[in-house]
C-alpha cells in the first residue's frame, strides 16, 4: 500500500511540475523591450513613461542594488489568437521563492493607469488587446538587493544605498505574450489540492485511497504531448472527489486576503510606499477578477502613502473599500510596535488612524490588527477597549521558543482588568498560502476545538508584500467544502469575531502581558533610534502642553496642522521593525534624521510657546511640564530657587539629546551635597543618602539616611558595567540568547577619575577604555535628592557584543515592578517554571522597581532604555536581588555598524524608593523643568489632586472646536480618589473615549475616582 501511494505521489508531482504548470500558458512569442536605468531616485509615473529608451534584450543584466529601471514593453496579438485570453509573462529574474525580498515592478498602461504588480509570484499582467492589435506596457522595476534569503544573517553593505554595489543584479530571462489555458490552470489547481490534501490524511484511510485512485484516473486520461486539449478531461476524472462535501463538524477558516507590508526592514521607507503601490493594484486586480475574494489591509499610513504618491491606484482601492472588498483593518497609523511606546504614542495611533479611516472611507475599525509585533504590553486591553476596539489579533505568540500558548480565541486581561476578546491563527503564519499542509495544521491544532470551531487564515505573500494570488483564491474556492479539509470562506474579521464571540461563551482568561520568547534584543538594538523616539515623544507631549496652554491663556494660534505633522512622523517610526531596531542601515539612519528634526521642531514650538507665555522680563521662571512629587505644577511657571535641570533648546542633529542639562544651584536655606575623599573612595552625601564611591568608580555602599537601610551588599558593588559576548542562534538584531551570560567580562579598569562639588552637587567623573571603546560616566548626588544621577557617555565600536550595567541590591525582593503605559506590570523574581525562567530580557519605561515586603526598594530610572534582567541569589542569610540595564548591542545583521558611534544613555539609582518615588523620578528624569527668562508667572490650566493621580497630557481637541482634553491615569495600581482642578473659564467637564469620542453615558464634573491603573480621557468645554 505504502508503495502504491508513494508511486501515485511522486507521478502526480512530477507531472505538475514538469507538463501541466509550464502548459497553463501555451504559446508564446517575444514582446520588444526598450528600458531606461535611473541614475538616482525614483520618479513619477508621468516622469517614467516620458523617458528617453533604449533597445534592451532579454537576457541582459539590469539594476544595482535599490536602483530603479523602466521598461517600454511592445507586441502585437498574434491573428491566430482570436478569442484566446492573452497575457504578459513577465521574468525579471525572479528567485520563485522569494516575493517581496527582490525586484519587482509595478505595470502602468500607456496613460499612466496602474495595472498590477509584477514579483516572482505573480508573473503575468491582463492583455486587453484584440488579435492583430499592438500591445504597449510600462514596468517599472526596482532592483532591490536579497539581503535574507540567499545568505541568511550574514553582514552586508547593500543595507545602504550609500554602501551598495553598483553592479546590475538581475537579468531579465523574458518578457512574452502568451495564451492563458484556464482549463489546463484549473487541472493544476485540482490536482495540487487534492495532493496537499492525501498528504494530511491517515495513510490507509478510504478518503485518502480514492483521492489517490482518482488522481490515477486522472493522470491516465492526460495526454502529456497534448496537455491543452486533455487537461478537460483529467479535471473530468477529479471532480467526484472534489465534490464530495466537508464533514459536518469540519473546522471553519474565515480567509482573508493579506500582504502584510513591513513600512521599513529590509528596504527603506521610499520603498515600501512603492511596495503598498504594487501590492495594493494587484489586489484590485484580483478583486475584479475573484467576485468572493476579500482583501484587507492595515495601517493608515500606508493608504495616506498611496494617496499621496499613487493617486491612480488609490482611487481603485476607495472604489474597492466603498463596494466592502478592500477592508481598512487595525485602526493604527502603523502596525506598531506595543512594548516601547508611551501610553500617549499608543492613543495617537489609534486616534490617527481611526480619524484616516473615518476621513477617508467613512468607516472605523473594530478591531486591533497586530499580526508581527514582538510581544504586547499589558496595558494594551485597556487602551484597546477605551479607544473603541471590540477585538485584537495577532499570531507572533506562536514563535515562542520554550512554552506553547494555550489558547488560541480567548479573553486577554490587562494590569487594571480590562478585557479583550483575542484570536490567534491555529495555522501560525500571517502569509498562509491554503496549503493542505497549514490548512490541516488549524485543524488540528486550534486549541478550544471542544468548544468553538472556528479560526482566522490571513492569506497572501508578505512582509515585502506581494499579497494574494490567483492560485491561493483557486485553492478557496475548492475547499469552501471539501471532504477531509477544513472549510474555507472568505469573510470580513468583524464578521468571524462576531461569529466567534457568539459560539464561545466562555473564553478561557489570559492575565499580563503577551511575552514573546524570541526577539528579547529588540529592547536594546539601535540605541540611537530608540533614545530619539523617546525623547521626540516628550518633546511633542510637552509642545501641545505649551501651545494648549498659550492658546487659553493668550488667544495664540494651536498648531495643529505641525502637530499632526510630527506626531505622524514619530507614529511611522514606531513601526515594528524600526522601533525595535530590526531594519537595515539605511532605515535607521534615516530615523535618527528624521526624529532628531521632529525633537527640534516640537522644541522649537515650545520654546516659542514658553516665551509668549513669560512674556518680556528678566526674571528666571521655572516650566514645569510634569506634575510629580507634590513639588510641581503642570503646565505652570514660576520664579523659584529649588533645584531644577536646565534644558536649552538646541537644532543639531546629532545622536545624543540635542540639548544641555545642568543643575542650577537652590537657593541658601538648602545645604548642598558633600563630598569627601576617603581611603576606600569618595563619600557622597546630602540629608537624604550617602554614597560611596570605590576608587574603581563603582557604587559600594548606597545608604538611605531616614532609615539607615544600607542597598548595597558588602563585597557586590553596583554600577558595574559587564561585557558579555552576544551572538544568537538566529536574527541577530532581534535575539539574546540565554547562553549569552556564560561569558561575561566585568569592566573595573579605570583611565581616570575625579571629583568635586559643581553647585551644590557632588560630581565624581570616572572615564574607562576597554576593547574599541570608551566610557566617560558623570556620577552626581544632587543636594535634596535620594536619586544618584549616572550619565553615561559612551563611544561603542564593538562587534557582537552586549553591554550590560549591573546593580546587586541588598534586597529580598519577590518581584520586580517595571514602568509600562499608563502604569507597571509585576514580574516575579524568581524562576519556578518555564514561563518564568523564558523571560531572562523583558521590559521597562522609565523605572523598574525591586523592594522588600515592607515597600522599601530601590529604583532604577532611564531615559533612554527599555531592556533589563533580573537574577535573585542567596549565600547563606544574605539575600541579594541584581537587576542590570541593557544598554546597547553590536549585532551585524540586517546593519553591520548597529549602535556604532556616541551615545548618551542617563541612569538614576534611586534609594528607598517605592512605587510613588519610582514613578515621580522616572517622570522628572525624562521630563525636566525649562528655565526662561520674562515678567510674567503662569497659573496651570489643570490640576490633579489624589495620590497616585498623574497627568499623562493635555492638549486641545482633535476636531479643533478649541476644547481642552486632559488625560489622566492611577500610577500606584491602587484605588484612588482625588479632582481635577481646572484654572480656566469652562462649562463643564465629561469624560470622552480614549480618541475623543462621545460616550453614551459619561462621566461628568471634576471629582476621579479611579479604579487601579485606570486611565480616563476628560474633555472641557471652553466658554
Amino acid at each position: 500500500m505504502h508503495e502504491e501511494t508513494s508511486l501515485t505521489v511522486g507521478r502526480v508531482n512530477r507531472v505538475l511540475t514538469e507538463r501541466v504548470r509550464p502548459a497553463i500558458h501555451s504559446v508564446r512569442v517575444p514582446l520588444e523591450i526598450s528600458a531606461h536605468a535611473l541614475p538616482g531616485e525614483p520618479i513619477t509615473p508621468a516622469e517614467g513613461l516620458a523617458l528617453e529608451y533604449q533597445p534592451f534584450e532579454a537576457g541582459s543584466m539590469w539594476g544595482p542594488a535599490w536602483g530603479t529601471t523602466w521598461f517600454r514593453v511592445r507586441g502585437e496579438v498574434p491573428a491566430e489568437w482570436a478569442g484566446k485570453r492573452v497575457e504578459a509573462i513577465i521574468d525579471l529574474g525572479f528567485d520563485i521563492n522569494m516575493t517581496g525580498f527582490q525586484c519587482e515592478a509595478l505595470a502602468y498602461r500607456p496613460d499612466g493607469t496602474p495595472l498590477k504588480s509584477i514579483n516572482p509570484r505573480n508573473q503575468w499582467l491582463p492583455i486587453d488587446a484584440a488579435a492583430g492589435h499592438a500591445v504597449e506596457f510600462y514596468l517599472e522595476g526596482a532592483s532591490n538587493p536579497v539581503l535574507l534569503d540567499y545568505h541568511p544573517f550574514l553582514p552586508t553593505q547593500e543595507g545602504d544605498i550609500r554602501t551598495s554595489s553598483p553592479e546590475p543584479l538581475y537579468r531579465v530571462r523574458h518578457m512574452d505574450l502568451a495564451v492563458f489555458e484556464e482549463a489546463v490552470f484549473d487541472l493544476s489547481l485540482d490536482l495540487e489540492v487534492l495532493l496537499e490534501l492525501q498528504a494530511e490524511l491517515p495513510e490507509t484511510s478510504p478518503r485518502r485511497m480514492r483521492i489517490l485512485q482518482a488522481l490515477d484516473d486522472a493522470l491516465d486520461v492526460l495526454d502529456l504531448q497534448r496537455i491543452v486539449e486533455t487537461a478537460p478531461l483529467a479535471s473530468q476524472q477529479l471532480a467526484d472527489v472534489l465534490a464530495a462535501p466537508a464533514d459536518a463538524s469540519a473546522h471553519r477558516i474565515a480567509a482573508i486576503g493579506h500582504a502584510h507590508i513591513d513600512s521599513a526592514w529590509l528596504w527603506p521607507v521610499r520603498e515600501t510606499i512603492r511596495k503598498v503601490a504594487r501590492t495594493t493594484s494587484s489586489m484590485t486586480t484580483l478583486i475584479d477578477e475573484q467576485p468572493e475574494f476579500l482583501y484587507g489591509m492595515s495601517s493608515a499610513q500606508q493608504y495616506a502613502w498611496i494617496k499621496e504618491h499613487r493617486p491612480e491606484v488609490f482611487a481603485r482601492v476607495k472604489d474597492a473599500v466603498a463596494a466592502g472588498r478592500f477592508l481598512p483593518l487595525g485602526g493604527m497609523w502603523v502596525e506598531s510596535d506595543t512594548v516601547m511606546p508611551t501610553g500617549e504614542s499608543l492613543v495617537r495611533q489609534f486616534s490617527y488612524g481611526q480619524r484616516f479611516f473615518e476621513r477617508e472611507f467613512g468607516i472605523r475599525s473594530k478591531g486591533v490588527w497586530l499580526p508581527d509585533s514582538f510581544g504586547y504590553s499589558p496595558a494594551l486591553p485597556q487602551l484597546m477597549r477605551r479607544a473603541g476596539f471590540e477585538w485584537f489579533f495577532t499570531q507572533k505568540i506562536s514563535w515562542n521558543q520554550r512554552n506553547v500558548f494555550p489558547h488560541h480565541s480567548f479573553l486577554w486581561e490587562g494590569i487594571d482588568g480590562s478585557r479583550m476578546f483575542t484570536h490567534f491563527p491555529p495555522m501560525d503564519t500571517y502569509n498562509s498560502q491554503l496549503s493542505g499542509m497549514e490548512v490541516a495544521k488549524a485543524s488540528r491544532q486550534f486549541k478550544e476545538n471542544r468548544v468553538a470551531t472556528m479560526s482566522i487564515a490571513p492569506v497572501g505573500w508578505g512582509d515585502g508584500g506581494g499579497g494574494t494570488t490567483r492560485e491561493m483564491t483557486g485553492k478557496a474556492a475548492r475547499m469552501a467544502s471539501l471532504e477531509g479539509a477544513a472549510q474555507v470562506e472568505w469573510k470580513h474579521p468583524d464578521a468571524f469575531f462576531d461569529d466567534a464571540k457568539a459560539e464561545l461563551t466562555d473564553p478561557a482568561v489570559w492575565v499580563g502581558e503577551l511575552y514573546l520568547e524570541l526577539h528579547r534584543g529588540t529592547l536594546t538594538s539601535q540605541h540611537a533610534t530608540k533614545a530619539l523616539h523617546r525623547w521626540a515623544e516628550q518633546a511633542l507631549i510637552e509642545a501641545e502642553l505649551w501651545a494648549t496652554t498659550a492658546s487659553v491663556r493668550l488667544g495664540s494660534e494651536y498648531p495643529h496642522d505641525e502637530l499632526d505633522r510630527l506626531w505622524q512622523l514619530v507614529l511611522l517610526h514606531e513601526f515594528h521593525d524600526i522601533l525595535p531596531g530590526t531594519s537595515i542601515a539605511w532605515v535607521h539612519r534615516e530615523a535618527v534624521e528624521v526624529l532628531s528634526d521632529v525633537l527640534s521642531d516640537a522644541e522649537k514650538l515650545s520654546t516659542a510657546a514658553r516665551q509668549a507665555l513669560a512674556g518680556e522680563g528678566e526674571r528666571e521662571l521655572v516650566f514645569t511640564p510634569t506634575s510629580v512629587g507634590g513639588g510641581q505644577a503642570l503646565g505652570a511657571a514660576f520664579v523659584d530657587g529649588s533645584p531644577v535641570i536646565e534644558r536649552a533648546a538646541g537644532e543639531t542633529k546629532r545622536v545624543e539629546r540635542p540639548s544641555t542639562r545642568s543643575a542650577r544651584s537652590g537657593p541658601a536655606t538648602r545645604v548642598g551635597a558633600t563630598l569627601t575623599e576617603a581611603p576606600d573612595g569618595f563619600i557622597l552625601s546630602n540629608d537624604l543618602v550617602t554614597v560611596t564611591i570605590s576608587p574603581e568608580g563603582l557604587i559600594a555602599s548606597a545608604i538611605d539616611t531616614a532609615s539607615g537601610r544600607e542597598t548595597i551588599p558588602a563585597g557586590k558593588p553596583a554600577n558595574l558595567f559587564q561585557l558579555h559576548q552576544d551572538f544568537p542562534n538566529m536574527w541577530d538584531a532581534w535575539d539574546i540568547d540565554r547562553y549569552y551570560k556564560n561569558r561575561v567580562e566585568d569592566l573595573t579598569a579605570v583611565s581616570s577619575i575625579e571629583a568635586s562639588v559643581v553647585d551644590g552637587t557632588a560630581v565624581v567623573t570616572v572615564k574607562r577604555a576597554f576593547s574599541e571603546s570608551e566610557i566617560t560616566q558623570t556620577i552626581m548626588l544632587p543636594p535634596g535628592s535620594r536619586t544618584v544621577l549616572l550619565r553615561c557617555d559612551i563611544d561603542w565600536h564593538e562587534t557582537e557584543k552586549l553591554l550590560k550595567l549591573a546593580f546587586p541590591l541588598d534586597l529580598f525582593a519577590r518581584e520586580t515592578l517595571a514602568e509600562t503605559q499608563f502604569g507597571f506590570q509585576r514580574r516575579v523574581t524568581h524562576v519556578n517554571t518555564s514561563w518564568e525562567a523564558a523571560k531572562f530580557e523583558t521590559s521597562m519605561h522609565r523605572f523598574v522597581l525591586a523592594q522588600e515586603d515592607d515597600g522599601f526598594g530601590v529604583a532604577l530610572v532611564n531615559d533612554s532604555i527599555y531592556g533589563y534582567d533580573t537574577s535573585r541569589d542567596v549565600d547563606g542569610d544574605d539575600v541579594t536581588t541584581t537587576i542590570r540595564l541593557s544598554l546597547l548591542r553590536a549585532p551585524r545583521f540586517p546593519d553591520p555598524d548597529t549602535d556604532h558611534g556616541h551615545h548618551e544613555i542617563e541612569v538614576g539609582l534611586v534609594i528607598g524608593a517605592d512605587a510613588e518615588i519610582a514613578t515621580a523620578e522616572g517622570i522628572r528624569l525624562n521630563a525636566p523643568a525649562h528655565v526662561v527668562r520674562g515678567g510674567n508667572e503662569v497659573e496651570p490650566l489643570v490640576s490633579a489632586t489624589g495620590k497616585g493621580i498623574v497627568v499623562s497630557s493635555v492638549k486641545l481637541a482633535d476636531d479643533r472646536s478649541g476644547d481642552v482634553i486632559v488625560r489622566v491615569y492611577e500610577s500606584l495600581g491602587r484605588r484612588t480618589r482625588g479632582a481635577l482642578d481646572v484654572g480656566f473659564e469652562h462649562s463643564g467637564i465629561r469624560e470622552v473615549s480614549l480618541i475623543e469620542d462621545e460616550l453614551e453615558s459619561p462621566r461628568t464634573g471634576g471629582e476621579l475616582t479611579l479604579h487601579p491603573f485606570e486611565v480616563r480621557t476628560l474633555r472641557i468645554a471652553r466658554d
